[in-house]
């Protein structure tokens, strides 16, 4: 993934070890580790792993989602995904012309910003990922999923796009 192409959106995970970008980092011939990134749940929040299986290989989006207060990062580990991401408009609206598609390969990692429209597909039947998540957000989305309680820190947007 390019670093610059992402910007807007977030931040790309899994970069190469790089001793003079100035953060905290350690390499020798047994392991390599470093920051990577300060992940942000938002103010009060609690950073959350959760453990997703993606399923969904349609390449028309009808809907898009948003989490308002929180940061959202997710590491493919079984598979290939493609994460489909857009800005917001001023009114927070999606914003469909920044609508961009990225590949994310096994081994790298994308962190969206708070107010970030997404959803994401995959190639293969299932791909096991890990994503970092604000607690209270989580359980907002379950709870509109499961019983349509309205949403109080993400928001669904039906949209007809599709990727190419």
């Amino acid at each position: 993934m390019n670093v610059d192409e992402i910007r807007p959106y977030g931040w790309v995970l899994g970069q190469a070890i790089r001793q003079e970008d100035g953060l905290p980092a350690f390499s020798d011939a047994n392991t390599d580790f470093r920051q990577e990134h300060i992940f942000h749940p938002g103010s009060g929040g609690e950073t959350e792993m959760l453990w997703v299986n993606y399923r969904n290989r349609k390449r028309e989006i009808s809907t898009l989602e948003v989490h308002r207060l929180t940061e959202q990062a997710v590491v493919p580990l079984t598979g290939e995904i493609i994460q489909v991401v857009a800005r917001s408009q001023p009114d927070g609206a999606p914003d469909i012309a920044s609508l961009r598609a990225f590949r994310v390969r096994v081994g790298e990692g994308l962190c969206m910003r708070a107010g970030c429209w997404h959803t994401t597909r995959v190639d293969a039947p299932e791909v096991k990922c890990l994503m970092l998540t604000r607690r209270s957000t989580t359980i907002d989305l379950i709870a509109h999923l499961t019983s349509g309680s309205p949403l109080s820190e993400s928001e669904l947007c039906p949209v007809d796009a599709s990727m190419r």
